[in-house]
């Protein structure tokens, strides 16, 4: 029988997979995306001739646990993460992008990415997950690294516990939008919420980046919840419009789009991880919203299942 399938490779299933490492294991991480990002996503945009690099999920993240505060120290020593003080005391970025701990995990690890898992099933040979054309397995246990949303159909049927509790933590949506300018825009590095921004980041304020100017701005779990269903160049505009009423004199951007994030922030079920006879779940929506609570949830749920 194979050893330990992870579902998902943002924080927590990379976290997960690598303390599992670590500790003799052999996981297999499944993820349907085509590289590390998840909310802590990055991307260079071309437009009039610039780069603009854009962190469009997690603007930064905060570190107060030990163990990730020891972590964040270890990736700041291999050059993916370095302090943001504007942002706070204990803020922190990925550099060059919030994505560069992710890669830096994965790097190490078995991950199969672009494998959409459709779905998991036991027998007396094991745990299966059933793919596009395939199943892979037996494995001994499964862990589902995934947003509750995408938890809950998975455990139907299987442990209905399980699912129970994702359907009782949903996550908030949020409407992100990216827009890059062709000048410097005189604006503090981070504005904090007002009218339908929840907060707006100036990426170029960040450390290791490069590039032109470039804004991210994350609309408020309301105006996203009523606007989900939106366009895209609807909620350009809205949020472009937005900035301006809190950035005096600014300029029509040479570059705009938006993401939609329908599972953005998480509820916190506040306990940790979950584990059950061979299927286990971990992710910040197990404890709170925030990438150090996915880390935390993914190191847990190594504890239990390694053992």
């Amino acid at each position: 029988m194979g050893d330990i399938a992870i579902i998902g490779a943002g924080m927590a299933g990379l976290s997960c997979a690598t303390a599992l490492t670590a500790a003799g294991h052999c996981p297999r991480l499944f993820d349907k995306g085509r590289r590390p990002s998840g909310r802590m996503a990055s991307r260079v945009v071309t437009a009039e001739t610039r780069d603009f690099a854009f962190d469009y999920g997690a603007l930064y993240l905060t570190a107060r646990d030990e163990g990730f505060v020891a972590q964040l120290q270890a990736w700041e020593a291999a050059g993916v993460a370095a302090r943001w003080p504007a942002a706070g005391d204990d803020a922190w970025v990925g550099t060059p992008g919030m994505d560069a701990p992710l890669k830096a995990m994965a790097d190490a690890l078995d991950v199969r990415w672009s494998t959409h898992v459709h779905g998991v099933r036991r027998d007396a040979q094991g745990w299966w997950l059933r793919l596009e054309a395939e199943e892979a397995g037996p494995f001994a246990a499964v862990v589902l690294a995934l947003p509750a949303e995408q938890v809950a159909p998975m455990a139907d049927g299987i442990d209905d516990a399980l699912a129970a509790l994702a359907r009782a933590h949903r996550s908030a949506p949020c409407w992100t939008v990216m827009l890059g300018f062709d000048r410097a825009i005189d604006a503090p590095a981070l504005l904090g919420g007002g009218g339908i921004i929840d907060r707006a980041a100036r990426n170029g304020a960040k450390p290791g980046r490069t590039g032109g100017e470039a804004w991210t701005i994350h609309a408020t779990a309301d105006w996203s919840h009523a606007q989900i269903e939106a366009g895209r160049d609807r909620v350009v505009a809205a949020l472009t419009a937005a900035l301006g009423e809190r950035v005096p004199g600014l300029p029509t951007p040479v570059h705009g789009a938006a993401h939609r994030w329908r599972y953005a922030r998480s509820a916190g079920a506040g306990i940790g991880c979950y584990w059950a006879d061979g299927l286990g779940a971990c992710g910040d929506w197990l404890i709170a919203p925030r990438v150090e609570a996915a880390w935390v949830s993914g190191r847990r749920m190594a504890g239990v299942v390694g053992d």
